[in-house]
C-alpha cells in the first residue's frame, strides 16, 4: 500500500509543458485554422505570401502537442518541449513587431505581448524544478 509520504511532487516543469502545449494546440486550432482573426491575418501578411494562415495554425497544433505529450511522457526530453512552446510564440512575436514597425499600429500590442510570452518561455525553460521535501535541507 502506497502512503501519502510515496508521492511523488508534480513538477512545475512538466506541468508548464503540458498545460501550454494544450493551449498552443487550442489557440492553433480554433484560433487560426477554425476562426482566423482580420488582425492576426493582417499581422501576418509578409508570412502569408509564403505559407498559408492554416499551414501556421497547424503549426501551432503539432507544436503544442509536441509540448503536452514530452510533459505528460518523461522528465528527459524537456528542451525539446519548450522549444516547441518557444518557437511559434518567437514567430509570432517577429510577424507583429515587423507588421507594427511597418506602419500597422494595432499589431504594436500584440507584438508586445508575445515578445515578452517568448521570453517569459525561455526563461522558465532555464528554471529547475525544487527538490522534494524530503531532500531539501532543514533550517
Amino acid at each position: 500500500m502506497w502512503g501519502a509520504g510515496a508521492r511523488r511532487p508534480v513538477s512545475r516543469r512538466r506541468v508548464v509543458l503540458v498545460v501550454g502545449g494544450l493551449g498552443w494546440a487550442s489557440y492553433g486550432y480554433f484560433g487560426i485554422i477554425g476562426n482566423p482573426r482580420y488582425g492576426t491575418s493582417r499581422s501576418l501578411d509578409f508570412l502569408t505570401r509564403h505559407i498559408s494562415l492554416a499551414t501556421l495554425g497547424w503549426g501551432w497544433v503539432v507544436c503544442g502537442l509536441v509540448a503536452a505529450l514530452i510533459g505528460l511522457a518523461t522528465a528527459r526530453g524537456q528542451h525539446v518541449g519548450f522549444a516547441a512552446l518557444a518557437v511559434p510564440a518567437a514567430v509570432w512575436a517577429a510577424a507583429f513587431t515587423i507588421s507594427a514597425a511597418q506602419g500597422y499600429g494595432p499589431a504594436s500590442g500584440s507584438a508586445a505581448g508575445w515578445v515578452s510570452f517568448a521570453i517569459i518561455i525561455t526563461c522558465v525553460s532555464g528554471m529547475e524544478d525544487p527538490l522534494p521535501p524530503h531532500l531539501r535541507k532543514r533550517r
